[in-house]
């Protein structure tokens, strides 16, 4: 069976802020930073148990793997669980449910004494960053941010898999109109090439990230992830430096998710529909 074609990304052990900045950031090239937490006390102490222990007791957003629905808000929950509920699930079985963008670190201040915001040249925003967990073989659908950040993506407790395309490659992901997805039905480990032809024309990177290590994904990056084990990760953000990503950006926060919004709530699943024909057709345009 082909698969999709994927350079694995460059890996350092460790790198200096004028390195990251001269080849990786100013040439919006992904990089894989293996070492870049070992002085953060998260490093010892991020693992589930430690999690359990501390926000157990907390309320958790639950997300899975269902399409897209007329009737979802933007970025509505499907299900709630105790947090300590929720990671013993993770480590008794397979799961589809994922926690996603949950400001954890809000809830339980002392996770914040946890990690440290790393001296590697980007102006950061300083907002609490979030965490993301998932089971083992969960998936995070295809997407880019819908503000264009550049990613600095930190994974703990287990092993992630990671797909990346440069904002290049759009025309042949199979966008959704006024959206930041691909089409969901597309399984990215295992491409159907006979059905989505214009996958065989992509070039992407992989990497699988493990205990402490961190992924820098440029700005607008599309990103496919796969939890091969029961983890977590951590994202900490940096503003587009491109002014035309910016623009993007603002368009995406305003115009973009109110007018699709509007359009749901007017022509229910027909608009889904509609957008999801469009990927198809915009996308055969380039071949």
């Amino acid at each position: 069976m082909e698969k999709l074609k994927l350079h694995e990304i460059e890996r350092r052990s460790t790198i200096t802020k004028d390195e990251f900045i001269e080849n990786y950031f100013k040439k919006q090239k992904p990089v894989v930073i293996e070492r870049l937490t070992e002085d953060w006390p998260a490093y010892e102490k991020w693992h589930l148990s430690y999690i359990k222990d501390l926000a157990g007791d907390k309320t958790v957003p639950l997300y899975d793997d269902r399409p897209v629905s007329h009737e979802d808000g933007f970025n509505e929950a499907h299900a709630k669980m105790k947090m300590a509920d929720y990671i013993d699930l993770l480590e008794t079985k397979p799961t589809s449910y994922r926690i996603f963008l949950y400001n954890i670190m809000k809830e339980v201040p002392a996770l914040q004494k946890d990690f440290k915001w790393p001296d590697i040249g980007l102006n950061l925003v300083k907002s609490l960053p979030m965490l993301f967990f998932g089971g083992a073989n969960s998936k995070v659908f295809m997407h880019f941010d819908i503000d264009y950040s550049n990613i600095l993506h930190f994974h703990f407790h287990g092993e992630k898999q990671c797909i990346l395309f440069d904002p290049a490659q759009t025309k042949y992901m199979y966008k959704v109109p006024h959206s930041l997805i691909s089409r969901e039905d597309i399984d990215f480990d295992n491409p159907d090439f006979e059905k989505w032809p214009a996958l065989k024309y992509l070039e992407g990177y992989v990497c699988n990230l493990k205990h402490g290590e961190m992924l820098y994904m440029p700005e607008g990056y599309w990103h496919y992830m796969k939890y091969l084990t029961p983890s977590f990760s951590m994202s900490l953000r940096a503003f587009p430096s491109k002014i035309s990503n910016l623009a993007k950006a603002a368009y995406n926060v305003t115009l973009m998710r109110g007018y699709d919004t509007i359009m749901r709530r007017m022509r229910g699943q027909g608009w889904i529909d509609y957008k999801n024909e469009r990927a198809v057709i915009d996308t055969h345009k380039h071949l």
